[in-house]
């Protein structure tokens, strides 16, 4: 590609001498084959057929030894063509030969009028080729002043018939036209021939193009004949229908059933659309474009991840959901400042129970949480890393059970723990109890709210460095279809509910090198925190 502009910014001046000179001595040499031919020829005339053609009617021996010295003259031109000659050389030593050759056998055979002249066109129809102006015009100028001597000759001693003079000034003017023509022909045609290098450079470059961009394209490209034979693919296709080899492979090889809706959307050519989408299976999507007017000629095939535009919508998600934060942090922390600062107040009113004092301090331990979490939310949002800290888990989930149920006055036994292992974990431990807050509120909400409706047990995971907290509820579960969009921002089956629950809790997690998943249970929701244990 850099090598072909560099030519074409350079006016293509090399490749254009080299290729030309390749063609002139391709036509110096079928100039040769044409010289010999006819010397020959000329030689049997002379010889066997002498009374039925004009050649050599003056001094038929002079004709026969100039045609045999021609004749030679032609076998070792052969051999000058592959010496290491300059090009000008060889060119002005066959015309020059010419020229003098035929002079001698149109003199032999009578003259102008023998119409052996006609002959020195073809030779100097070769100088054109060469786009040398200066040795064309020098050519026929000097054919036609040795033609004019010979006619001299001619006056002076043969007294020739008045009609060969025109004859003579007709052929001289032959001469130059056909030079001047013939000059003008090979620079069209040369001017065309270069356009049309250009042009294939330029094709071969927006080729190139085409292909580096389809390769980096994240989307599968596939590109097929009438035959449905592959002509062109990218690496993205090649991971999503297997491996192809351009020009060889058949797409019914690889993806039959892709095949067979390309098949269905080449003949229902009314009733389906172009662009043609349709998605096969929960991954992929596809959509087939025409490469003509008619779709038979081939299609242009687009394999699209599913999965990846899900996560680029859960990326937008994600971005609406922080400027959400960013523009109601404000605006909820002024709340919860008035609501601590009025429980402060009311707990040192005198005369105040012990009650209403434990009720005080559960608004302002509440309302400190609630601006933890708004604290955490923005310590999310702006990529900062969680504070881990070594953490007991039984006596933190035993705090835990305990102000859960006082905050939402629930009876102590609703709550059942299952204590398998009692070790440390890592954790922040502000996001470890909104974890554990979202968990047991969605529990506690779908739950019958009977004993042991909410069930909380600490176990050791598959590998001995993780412990496992598991928070299951005797509801009715979650539906099949919705299990895949739990933990996306935004969603929620609640009335209520913000969608975002599940979403913190699981971002909470993998902030501290764990996770959060959703387990098939046949009774219930059964959700798994893993964390790393110390």
């Amino acid at each position: 590609m850099v090598q072909s502009e560099f030519s074409r910014n350079n006016g293509g001046s090399t490749v254009d001498l080299e290729s030309n000179s390749h063609v002139v001595l391709r036509s110096m040499s079928w100039v040769n084959g044409y010289r010999y031919v006819m010397a020959c020829i000329f030689l049997v005339c002379s010889t066997w057929f002498a009374r039925y053609v004009n050649f050599g009617s003056r001094d038929m021996y002079f004709f026969q030894m100039t045609t045999l010295g021609y004749l030679v003259f032609s076998l070792i031109f052969f051999l000058t063509l592959r010496a290491r000659i300059s090009l000008d050389v060889k060119l002005s030593l066959s015309v020059f030969s010419d020229i003098i050759f035929i002079m001698l056998l149109m003199y032999s055979s009578g003259g102008v009028s023998s119409g052996l002249g006609l002959l020195l066109l073809v030779s100097l129809s070769t100088v054109s080729l060469a786009r040398r102006s200066a040795l064309n015009s020098f050519f026929a100028a000097l054919a036609s002043i040795v033609l004019m001597f010979e006619q001299a000759y001619e006056f002076l001693y043969f007294k020739p018939e008045p009609i060969t003079y025109s004859q003579c000034a007709m052929l001289a003017i032959s001469y130059f036209a056909l030079s001047w023509f013939a000059q003008l022909l090979v620079k069209r045609s040369l001017a065309s021939e270069a356009l049309a290098v250009r042009r294939q450079v330029d094709l071969a470059n927006m080729s190139l193009v085409n292909q580096l961009v389809i390769q980096d394209m994240t989307q599968g490209v596939i590109v097929i004949d009438e035959n449905s034979l592959i002509r062109q693919s990218n690496t993205a296709a090649q991971t999503f229908i297997g491996p192809i080899q351009s020009g060889v492979t058949f797409l019914k090889e690889i993806a039959a059933d892709l095949q067979e809706r390309i098949d269905t959307w080449k003949m229902a050519a009314d009733m389906m659309t172009n662009p043609y989408v349709f998605d096969m299976g929960a991954d992929l999507r596809v959509t087939l474009h025409p490469v003509a007017t008619s779709r038979a000629v081939g299609a242009v095939i687009f394999l699209e991840d599913l999965v990846r535009v899900k996560q680029e919508a859960r990326q937008l998600k994600l971005v609406a959901l922080g400027r959400l934060v960013a523009n109601i942090a404000h605006e909820i922390r002024n709340p919860l400042g008035a609501i601590s600062h009025a429980a402060e107040l009311l707990a040192e009113e005198p005369g105040f129970s012990d009650g209403a004092r434990r009720l005080t301090a559960i608004i302002g331990d509440n309302a400190l949480r609630l601006n933890r979490m708004v604290h955490d939310i923005q310590a999310l949002n702006r990529g900062e890393s969680s504070r881990r800290e070594r953490i007991h888990l039984l006596t933190e989930i035993k705090q835990f059970i305990e102000q859960f149920i006082a905050t939402e006055k629930l009876d102590p036994q609703m709550i059942h723990l299952e204590v398998k292992v009692d070790t440390f974990i890592l954790f922040d431990r502000n996001q470890f109890n909104q974890v554990l807050w979202n968990l047991c509120s969605n529990a506690l909400r779908y739950s019958s709210r009977k004993r042991h409706s909410i069930r909380i047990s600490l176990s050791r995971s598959n590998r001995s460095s993780l412990t496992r907290i598991n928070v299951v509820d005797d509801g009715r579960g979650v539906a099949p279809e919705w299990r895949s969009k739990l933990f996306e921002p935004f969603f929620t089956t609640s009335v209520g509910g913000t969608g975002l629950g599940l979403y913190l809790a699981r971002e909470f997690c993998e902030a501290n090198g764990g996770m959060l998943e959703y387990v098939d249970w046949p009774a219930g929701a059964w959700f798994s925190m893993v964390c790393e244990s110390n």
